[in-house]
C-alpha cells in the first residue's frame, strides 16, 4: 500500500524551541521535522484524538 502524501505547512516557533527540538532530533536519529512529528503524533494519541495504527495481518498458511 503506497504512503499517503504529508500536508505541507509553515511553522513558527522561537529560535529557543527550535534549538531544542534540533539536538532532540540528533538525539533519536531523526531529521527536525521528523522529530516534530514524531511528537505531534505522541501528544495526539495520547490525548485520544487519533486511533493508533491499523497492523496489516500476514494471511494465514494455507495447508495443502
Amino acid at each position: 500500500m503506497p504512503a499517503r502524501p504529508k500536508k505541507n505547512f509553515p511553522l513558527r516557533i522561537s529560535p529557543d524551541l527550535y534549538a531544542a527540538l534540533e539536538r532532540w532530533a540528533a538525539d533519536d536519529l531523526r531529521s527536525v521535522n521528523a522529530q516534530i512529528e514524531y511528537l505531534l503524533t505522541q501528544s495526539v494519541r495520547q490525548a485520544g484524538r487519533l486511533k493508533p495504527p491499523q497492523t496489516q495481518e500476514a494471511p494465514a498458511p494455507t495447508e495443502e
